[in-house]
């Protein structure tokens, strides 16, 4: 049977698809395009934000018109508090939540022996064991993604994800080790340390931490590179820096969410640091790591967001020195405390922020790329655009270049010859 793929959201969900796709591989499953016939089609949903559970429910109404006969599996955050909506969806056959995704190929074949649709969604406990999902291979990437954990214990006000991911928790040292050895045998060299909570790892683990498994990962033979994908600025202490400094893998890059950029709006959405503390970790962070490129998330327009607040957070923003930005319009999420604050901005005012925030992070990537015209950097090219190599430095600056396809997944140096969106000009050197 055909098997197509659908993957919506963030990292962690890139990954999950990557791990049910080769369960299915391994039953001799063929996997084929999305936008092509196929007798089954799994998508992985987002509802992170309205925008992705609309785009989710879009997608998941699509295999329909393209195989009336199709049967359509629905997983992830979407389906886990939405599991009975997305069973009146046509076609729509299995719905899974959030777990037990290695079993989806045996849910599969139950419903090609019964023709019974099934809900498979079940509560999340506050002691729910590490999903069995692993994978040997990461086939829709060159840098390979490695889920570490799963869960968020934070409930920020405005985040949906603890009640579709559940309390945290952490894979076990052994597997992830097996993963990456895996992955480097692929022939991928650089690994995306990815989560819910990234920074949460280990804290459900009995006596280890996010930090030994940063060093336990230095020593696999074969891996280059490894990328922290996010960390929150209260989980950055004295060890942390110490082991991304002393390491030969560990990129300097950290993707550390702001989210507010006044203590008023972070006291309101849950964050657990003022401005001032940011501001300090991340002047430490550079005093350690003097090459380190920052970049962050920013929600723009949260409930009681004025204008003032607005404009603190824009200087704020200017202040820190950030690479570049992602900035999200505030979205409201039925079940979060946020969605029933007062004082709600009106969408015109969001978008208005949100675009002098996109303006902000366009000059701010333009400045740190300047830094970098004709210096070279090493970089792993990734695929293949417009007959260009296309890739990441260490650092995350985006570059393209002409290069032999045989290069692919190697790392290579190059020197950057000109600013672009969004990928930058550069050479081989």
């Amino acid at each position: 049977m055909k098997v197509a793929f659908y993957t919506l959201g963030c990292k962690v969900n890139a990954y999950e698809t990557e791990a049910v796709m080769e369960s299915f591989l391994q039953k001799g499953y063929e996997i084929v395009d999305f936008d092509q016939f196929s007798d089954v089609y799994i998508i992985n949903s987002c509802m992170v934000t309205n925008a992705g559970e609309k785009k989710s429910k879009q997608i998941i109404r699509r295999p329909i018109q393209i195989n009336q006969d199709a049967i359509v599996i629905v997983m992830g955050c979407l389906s886990q508090l939405k599991a009975e909506e997305m069973l009146e969806i046509e076609g729509v056959k299995i719905v899974n939540g959030t777990k037990n995704r290695d079993s989806l190929v045996d849910y599969l074949e139950n419903y090609l022996t019964h023709k019974v649709p099934l809900n498979l969604v079940s509560p999340l406990e506050k002691d729910e064991s590490y999903d069995a999902l692993s994978i040997n291979d990461f086939h829709t990437h060159k840098r390979a993604f490695l889920k570490i954990q799963d869960g968020c214990n934070n409930f920020c006000t405005y985040c949906i994800i603890p009640y579709t991911r559940g309390r945290i928790r952490s894979k076990t040292k052994d597997v992830i080790i097996k993963e990456v050895e895996q992955l480097v045998t692929h022939g991928h060299i650089e690994v995306v340390l990815t989560g819910i909570h990234t920074g949460g790892y280990g804290e459900d683990l009995k006596d280890y931490s996010f930090s030994q498994l940063l060093k336990d990962l230095e020593a696999v033979e074969g891996l280059k590179r490894i990328r922290i994908s996010s960390i929150e600025i209260t989980e950055i202490d004295d060890e942390i820096l110490d082991v991304i400094k002393n390491s030969k893998k560990i990129v300097h890059h950290l993707h550390v969410p702001l989210q507010g950029g006044t203590d008023k709006i972070l006291k309101k959405m849950n964050r657990k640091y003022t401005t001032s503390e940011y501001f300090r970790m991340i002047e430490k962070i550079k005093t350690e790591i003097p090459d380190v490129a920052l970049t962050t998330d920013f929600i723009v327009g949260f409930p009681g967001e004025t204008d003032e607040d607005f404009k603190e957070s824009y200087e704020f923003i200017k202040s820190i020195g950030y690479q570049e930005l992602h900035v999200f319009p505030f979205s409201k999420r039925k079940g979060t405390p946020a969605d029933k604050m007062p004082d709600q901005i009106d969408g015109r005012i969001k978008r208005e922020r949100v675009h002098q925030l996109l303006d902000l992070s366009e000059e701010l990537l333009k400045e740190y790329v300047q830094k970098s015209l004709n210096k070279e950097k090493h970089v792993i090219a990734e695929q293949i655009k417009d007959r260009l190599l296309v890739g990441h430095s260490r650092d995350y600056i985006a570059v393209k270049f002409e290069g032999d396809k045989n290069l692919l997944g190697k790392e290579v140096k190059v020197k950057i010859t000109g600013i672009d969106q969004p990928y930058n000009n550069a050479v081989l050197v």
